[in-house]
């Protein structure tokens, strides 16, 4: 336009003078103003990253538990994974066994109950979910199982696949971190029948599949981002994962789970990647008096990095057992690559 207008004043002032007029008019003002194209903002900034730390058995009576009396320090197990746990936005593990001082051993030779000062060990080590559903929470009854509901409560540590009813015990835990809504659920094929009728008080969560795939749509449809299945199945001291496990956690997957974590064996099995989910099919002992075999004294914590929605990494971090039964990193992890959901 700057062009034309001063082409159009040039032709303007020629006419004049072709006409042999003395006056020649000034050229007209004009205003001209600078106009920037306004184009939306690009933020650099990524999606916040969200760390979820998974642990496998974790056992605070027996051996461990005349540990932690002997030495009057009921956080003792956990002084070489503190860090790690605590910066992780979320801490999760499988407790086998009743924190109580009630109830009366039904189970068998093998029943487990700790001390109840042993939940400081708990919030020393930033542990923020507890997984009930296991073949050991009924060992000592109904009691016991309902003073451990109430001793987490108070210690702020949540718990899933169990509760004090079956609604409570399949129901979905939900966290809010960083934006996202992440659900937990919670089950077992192993729990005592006594604790998985429709009507026990408490209750533990059976491994239901229809029950819990319907918990999943129910978790997605109430806003949940990501959905963690804790499962404690298997077979005990098996290093590979059944055709039964595959079958199950893969129709979990295929059903809106984001990953299924496993314990129960007592030993490490695969890390498998299936359909833009993980599935950790057993992480082994966390903190557990089982040093006979190599096996058994070498678990694994499994690490979740979530990007916004997003698996960004998981890494595979390998723990071993003191003689005194307390967990320390083995060496550095193995990351995997990205998946995403």
């Amino acid at each position: 336009m700057k062009y034309l207008v001063w082409m159009t004043g040039f032709f303007a002032a020629s006419s004049v003078l072709a006409w042999g007029a003395l006056y020649v008019p000034p050229p007209i003002p004009i205003k001209i103003e600078h106009i920037e194209a306004r184009t939306p903002a690009i933020s650099d900034e990524l999606p916040k990253e969200t760390t979820l730390l998974f642990g496998g058995d974790l056992m605070l009576s027996r051996g461990i538990g005349n540990i932690m009396q002997k030495r009057r320090d009921f956080v003792y197990p956990f002084y070489q994974v503190k860090k790690l746990m605590e910066g992780a936005d979320l801490a999760i593990v499988n407790l086998e066994g009743p924190i109580s001082s009630r109830g009366k051993n039904v189970g068998s030779i093998y029943s487990f109950r700790a001390d109840p000062r042993a939940i400081e060990g708990l919030t020393f080590a930033g542990i923020d979910l507890v997984s009930l559903a296991n073949n050991h929470s009924g060992d000592y009854g109904p009691d016991a199982l309902s003073e451990t509901l109430e001793l987490l409560r108070t210690a702020g540590v949540r718990a899933v696949g169990a509760g004090i009813n079956m609604t409570e015990a399949q129901a979905p835990v939900f966290f809010e971190i960083n934006g996202l809504k992440i659900a937990f659920l919670g089950a077992t094929p192993l729990a005592p029948t006594w604790l998985t009728r429709t009507t026990s008080t408490p209750a533990v969560a059976p491994l239901d599949e229809k029950a819990i795939i319907e918990q999943i749509v129910s978790a997605r449809t109430q806003g949940a981002d990501i959905v963690g299945i804790l499962l404690h199945f298997g077979n005990e001291y098996a290093t590979k994962h059944s055709l039964s496990q595959e079958q199950t956690t893969h129709r979990l997957i295929d059903a809106g789970a984001t990953m299924v974590i496993g314990h129960h064996p007592h030993v490490v099995q695969e890390v498998e990647h299936y359909h833009g989910g993980v599935i950790a099919y057993s992480l082994g002992n966390f903190v557990f008096d089982q040093n006979f075999s190599e096996d058994t004294h070498h678990g694994l914590l499994l690490k979740v990095t979530l990007r916004g929605k997003n698996i960004d990494t998981i890494q595979e971090i390998p723990v071993y057992f003191s003689k005194d039964y307390q967990p320390f990193l083995e060496k550095i992890a193995t990351t995997t690559s990205s998946i995403v959901i």
